[in-house]
């Protein structure tokens, strides 16, 4: 398991990548810029934010999990916007034939 030592005191927005054998991947995202990841035991999540890209709003305290809280909308948010941005890339350009 990964400490959060190296985060500083505060406010983050956390990302679940995965989770296996009771263990949650997650990237701390702070001002937009990923600044960390950790390993830590799933059941330290809400049970509802279990399940990969859940976006959860924490706060950091001496290196541990002070809060933890699962932000469903936000969820939704980014799920919708990384569909519209694959829907967008998988968009053929018009061929010249097309003109």
């Amino acid at each position: 398991m990964t400490d959060l030592v190296d985060l500083d005191n505060g406010e983050y927005t956390a990302v679940v990548d995965s989770i296996e054998d009771g263990f949650a991947t997650v990237f701390f995202e702070r001002d937009g810029e990923e600044v960390e990841s950790a390993v830590l035991e799933a059941d330290r999540l809400p049970e509802d934010g279990h399940h990969a890209d859940a976006i959860l709003t924490v706060t950091v305290v001496d290196g541990d999990l002070d809060t933890v809280q699962y932000e469903p909308e936000q969820t939704t948010k980014r799920a919708d916007a990384a569909q519209n941005r694959f829907d967008q890339l998988s968009k053929r350009p018009p061929s010249e034939d097309d003109s």
